[in-house]
């Protein structure tokens, strides 16, 4: 019975143990499947997702192939509109050069000629030496001599006819190159001009504060004075005061100071010191601010720091009433753009523009010459060669020895030529007037001379009867050249030669 008893638990276990493993493997098979399906699923997610990344990366390199293409379309039209100008300027050249060797052969053709004729005069004139030794029973030296004025007489008149030929031809050319280099160069720069006055106003509060700017005795006012290197001037006008001084540079200072004063409401010697250091230092400052600005946004750096300050300092400086800094800007600019069109060097017409005044800014405090001392400060400080040339050349101390000079010096005329630009001192301008009517006066056949236009032309009116219109031309350049010799004028003076026939008769 026990082993009975025994047996069916046996078998029971084992029954239960089937039945345990037949539920854990179904168990583990609906286990498995749902993994696999969650595994299937989630391959099935990368695969659709991997696609989606092929395809966005394909598109993506498409769009970088058609921006690739569409630069290299836009690089190849650059290049082939730069291909087409540079084949033109070779045409243009080439046109040039046979021009030029027309040219050649035609003066080689007429320096053959001009000998052939040389031998021909010579001959000539022994020729008619002799024959005179016999007419005229004149020596063979007076003969010559005679002979020689009157073939000179004729030279003359020749050699002013053709040089009156050129010079229209010349003139012509030259006047389409000029006018067009200026256009160019006045169009595409346009300048403000700020015309500083002689005195800043200073409005006072009340009337109360002239008696604290006098002071006890008139110590605050000497104190300024003093100080500032200025005329204050205190008048009967309510609520006003003057500062008066040729010194831009001290006269601002001084404006600042007296505002500070009059804000700051104490006024006496210690406080005046104070504050005129303290706003002494703050222009300094600003006026190296103002100079370096203007030399990074024309990209000139580097450039000394004593040269920046300079250049900021120009602001308070004027001549015959312009701007210097304006004048500097504008001859800078205008510079720039010729520079450009004869195809010189930008950068450095540009900054020998901006440095040929830089003497400027030390002329009221050290005296001398500008020139002198803005040609040793950029030499002192390293500058190029053509920058010390161009603040030489622009006041005719040394001829221009580069484009960019050239440049400089024409620019330099265009600004203080400028009508309304500069306001002259009436003792010089009459002198200059009266030097130039003198070189004319001084001609041979010249009836009468007369300086008009301000100064900037001169009307010379010759006896007709005694010089032709050939010799007129030779007669303008003879007066010009002297002009430009013996007379000191900003700009240029035309000399206008006029010859004219009058006949008169009277009815009775």
């Amino acid at each position: 019975m026990e082993i009975i008893l025994g047996m069916s638990l046996f078998v029971g276990a084992l029954f239960g143990a089937g039945v345990c493993y037949l539920w854990l493997r179904a168990n583990a098979k609906h286990t498995f499947s749902q993994v696999m399906l969650e595994v299937k699923a989630k391959a099935k997610a990368i695969e659709n997702e991997t696609q989606l990344l092929v395809k966005s990366a394909e598109v993506t390199i498409k769009e970088n192939e058609l921006v690739q293409e569409r630069e290299f379309q836009n690089r190849f039209a650059k290049l082939d509109v730069r291909h087409r100008a540079l084949l033109l300027q070779e045409k243009e050249l080439a046109s040039k050069e046979e021009g030029l060797k027309l040219s050649e052969k035609k003066l080689l053709e007429k320096e053959n000629k001009l000998e052939k004729l040389e031998i021909l005069k010579q001959d000539e004139i022994s020729k008619a030496v002799e024959s005179m030794q016999h007419i005229a029973s004149f020596t063979k030296e007076e003969a010559k001599a005679y002979i020689l004025a009157k073939v000179e007489e004729q030279s003359r008149a020749d050699i002013a006819d053709i040089v009156r030929r050129y010079e229209q031809e010349a003139k012509q050319e030259g006047e389409k190159k000029a006018n067009y280099i200026l256009a160019q160069a006045t169009t595409r720069y346009a300048g403000e001009f700020a015309g500083e006055r002689l005195i800043n106003l200073i409005t006072l509060p009340s009337d109360e504060h002239k008696g604290r700017i006098i002071g006890k005795e008139g110590r605050n006012i000497k104190t300024l004075e003093m100080l500032l290197g200025v005329d204050i001037v205190i008048d009967e006008t309510p609520g006003v005061i003057m500062v008066s001084s040729f010194n831009l540079y001290r006269r601002a200072i001084a404006t600042r100071v007296i505002e500070i004063l009059v804000e700051d409401g104490r006024i006496h010697p210690g406080r005046i010191e104070e504050i005129h250091e303290k706003v002494q230092e703050e222009f300094e400052t600003k006026t190296y601010e103002e100079g370096e600005n203007i030399v990074i946004d024309m990209g000139l750096f580097p450039m000394h720091e004593e040269l920046v300050r300079l250049l900021g300092r120009m602001k308070y400086r004027a001549s015959y009433g312009q701007n210097a800094l304006a004048h500097t800007l504008e001859v800078a600019k205008l510079a720039r753009v010729m520079a450009a069109e004869m195809g010189g060097d930008e950068k450095l017409a540009l900054r020998a523009g901006l440095l040929h005044d830089i003497g400027k800014a030390l002329t009221q405090d050290f005296g001398g010459s500008h020139v002198d001392i803005g040609a040793d400060l950029c030499r002192k400080h390293g500058e190029h060669p053509t920058v010390i040339n161009a603040i030489y050349a622009h006041h005719g101390l040394a001829d221009p020895d580069s484009v960019e000079s050239a440049a400089v010096c024409a620019a330099d005329k265009l600004s203080a030529a400028r009508p309304g630009a500069r306001r002259e001192v009436m003792e010089s301008f009459s002198k200059r007037v009266k030097e130039v009517e003198a070189i004319a006066l001084s001609k041979a056949y010249v009836d009468q001379a007369y300086a008009i236009n301000a100064g900037r032309e001169i009307r010379v009116i010759v006896n007709a009867q005694k010089m032709s219109d050939n010799e007129m031309v030779l007669l303008s350049k003879e007066i010009a050249k002297e002009i430009e010799e013996k007379v000191q004028y900003p700009g240029e003076i035309k000399v206008n030669v006029i010859r004219e026939t009058r006949a008169v008769n009277y009815a009775k």
